[in-house]
């Protein structure tokens, strides 16, 4: 069944709509995407398939730390945060098991090792970022602080989360929702209030491929590896990481590693927030900070995933990682569900796309 596409684009961008098609005509017959793109603060693309509108919501899972990281960015721009203090400096408590000697730089960079407890956690605690921090303060970390870089996928917002309740005295959400979301009008949320639950889609499990199913089964009940842990497959009861959204627990408290419900414009807004704002609203960040997000911080083997991995300050670096023809400096973050978010400051491109 070939997808209806709905939505607008600017014209020179007719070629965009064309692509969205193709994508949705190869997907599943059942497919739903949004795709959102601004160009120096004007939305110039804005499509969505057949099923769906464009205020529909999603769980977009780990693009909800470009939220995170774009609070850190701001907070180190207003000197709140400084990057190369310590983290012991805000949370001295996390100095346990060898963590004292990280800074904040490298905390944000995913160098801290520390991604999942030997135990795993239970869904409440998957949705509290505060008993996520509490918990993995006395964790010891599995690579030795600063000497590698890894995603730590369900954990990074509760730690970075955790150093910006102790330095503002409010939690991420609630620094997100001031500085960030409430002033442009954004659609991606670190908290899905119940009036908006009717707008949510849950997320479709899909059928694994046998080859899929083998390895499944082994981060649930084989040895636990870093990947099993990092992903909490080897907790009592664990929850499949791709279907945390669909739980309401997780969806009201808006965990910031991987709890945010946003739309494609949510996240494509998000990004143009940060470099070239929108409307009457003045970019969220300078050149200066915009140049420090970008510059690459950390890069190598993953050890959690086994691939390649770079991040800047936090943000994935897209056009080291994935996509290759974009500028120098360009940042974002994607989803375990193909939600993706990012910015390339040199053009102006800011997209967010969910699936």
């Amino acid at each position: 069944m070939i997808q209806e596409i709905h939505g607008t684009v600017a014209d020179g961008f007719e070629a965009v709509r064309e692509e969205f098609a193709a994508f949705a005509a190869g997907e599943r017959p059942d497919h739903e995407s949004q795709l959102c793109v601004h160009v120096h603060g004007r939305r110039v693309v804005d499509l969505w398939t057949g099923g769906i509108g464009p205020h529909t919501l999603y769980g977009v899972h780990e693009a909800t730390q470009g939220a995170v990281f774009l609070v850190v960015a701001v907070l180190v721009q207003d000197g709140t945060l400084e990057l190369d203090r310590k983290v012991t400096y805000y949370w001295p408590e996390f100095a346990a098991e060898g963590k004292g000697g990280l800074t904040l730089r490298d905390l944000v960079a995913h160098r801290a090792g520390v991604v999942g407890t030997d135990t795993g956690f239970t869904l409440a605690e998957l949705a509290d970022d505060r008993a996520l921090a509490e918990r993995l303060a006395d964790q010891r970390p599995f690579w030795r602080p600063g000497a590698a870089c890894g995603s730590h996928p369900l954990v990074i917002g509760a730690l970075v989360g955790e150093v910006v309740r102790r330095a503002t005295g409010h939690r991420l959400q609630e620094v997100y929702e001031d500085r960030v979301r409430m002033p442009y009008g954004l659609d991606l949320h670190l908290g899905l209030p119940a009036a908006q639950e009717p707008r949510f889609r849950a997320t479709q499990p899909m059928a694994p491929t046998p080859a899929q199913q083998v390895r499944l089964d082994a981060l649930a009940t084989g040895p636990h590896t870093l990947e099993s842990i990092a992903l909490n497959r080897h907790a009592d009861g664990a929850v499949d990481p791709a279907l945390l959204p669909n739980e309401r627990l997780v969806r009201a408290a808006g965990p910031a590693s991987a709890g945010g419900i946003a739309s494609a414009r949510g996240l494509a807004g998000l990004y143009a927030a940060a470099i070239s704002g929108t409307g009457e609203h003045e970019p969220l960040l300078k050149a200066d900070t915009i140049a420090e997000v970008g510059q690459l911080h950390a890069a190598g083997l993953d050890p959690v995933t086994g691939g390649h991995a770079a991040y800047g300050l936090g943000f994935e670096a897209v056009a080291d990682v994935r996509y290759r023809f974009l500028g120098a400096g360009a940042f974002g973050h994607g989803g375990v569900a193909g939600a993706l978010g990012l910015a390339d400051p040199r053009s102006g491109l800011a997209y967010g796309c969910t699936r």
